[in-house]
C-alpha cells in the first residue's frame, strides 16, 4: 500500500472509528461509527486525503475537469482534491434547491457536458451519493467516476450507488473493515502506535512515531 493511502488509513482509525451503540442515517443500529470528517477536516488528513483521492483518479485515467459531492461529508474531500491537484475545480450538491437568490443546487463549478468525479466520505446505504449522482446528471455533468473515502459493505450501499452510477465505475478507497482492524492494532496494548513505511511530516525523514503526529527520531514529541 503506497505510503499516503497507509498513513491515511492510520489517521481515520485513531481519529474517526469510535466503538459503541449508534444509530445510522439508515435507521439501523451499529457497534461502531466513522466520523470521517474529524479526519478529512484535520490539517494533515486533508493533504492526504487530497493526494491519496487525486492518485486513485489519475490511476484510472479518468481526466476529470471538477469533482464534487453532495454537502456536507463531501465538502473537504472536494477542496483537499481541487487544492492539491490545482487544476481540477470544486463542486457542491446541496440537499435542496435554495430558495433564494439563483435557486440553483449546483454550486461552484457549473460546465454542462464536462468530465466529473462524484465523492462522498461514508457509504452504507448510499443514499447521498445516488443524490450526488442524479443532481450531477440533471445539471448535465458527465459522470465519469464515483468515489468514497469509506464503504460500510451493508444496507445495499454499493448495489444502490453502482447502479446509479452506471456506466460509471464505483470505488472504494478503504472499507469499514479495514478501518476497523487498524484501529485494533493500533488499541491492542497502548493508544499510542508505531508509524510503517511513512515519514517525518517536518522533515521527510523515516518516521518512527505516529501520536499525534508522524515524526522521525529526531523530531518525535
Amino acid at each position: 500500500m503506497p505510503a499516503a493511502r497507509q498513513e491515511l488509513l492510520r489517521l481515520l482509525a485513531h481519529k474517526s472509528f469510535k466503538l459503541g451503540e449508534f444509530k445510522l442515517s439508515s435507521g439501523s443500529t451499529s457497534d461502531y461509527y466513522i466520523d470521517c470528517r474529524t479526519t478529512t477536516l484535520d490539517a494533515r488528513g486533508s493533504q492526504l486525503t487530497g493526494q491519496v483521492f487525486l492518485d486513485e483518479i489519475r490511476q484510472r485515467g479518468w481526466k476529470p475537469q471538477a469533482i464534487g459531492g453532495l454537502t456536507m461529508g463531501a465538502d473537504p474531500i472536494v477542496v483537499a482534491v481541487s487544492v492539491t491537484s490545482g487544476e481540477l475545480s470544486g463542486f457542491l450538491v446541496r440537499k435542496a434547491e435554495k430558495q433564494h437568490g439563483t435557486g440553483q443546487r449546483i454550486e461552484g463549478f457549473r460546465r454542462k457536458g464536462a468530465k466529473v468525479v462524484v465523492v462522498d466520505d461514508v457509504c452504507t446505504t448510499g443514499a447521498s451519493t445516488v443524490q450526488a449522482i442524479e443532481a450531477a446528471r440533471e445539471f448535465g455533468f458527465d459522470v465519469v467516476g464515483v468515489m468514497c473515502l469509506v464503504e460500510r459493505e451493508e444496507a445495499g450501499g454499493r448495489t444502490n450507488v453502482e447502479k446509479a452510477a452506471s456506466p460509471a465505475p464505483f470505488v472504494a478507497i478503504f472499507t469499514a473493515k479495514d478501518v476497523r482492524k487498524e484501529h485494533v492494532l493500533q488499541t491492542d496494548e497502548t493508544n499510542e502506535y508505531t508509524a510503517v513505511s511513512t515519514t517525518c511530516e517536518l522533515c521527510g525523514r523515516p518516521a518512527v512515531t505516529y501520536h499525534p503526529r508522524s515524526r522521525c527520531e529526531a523530531h518525535k514529541v
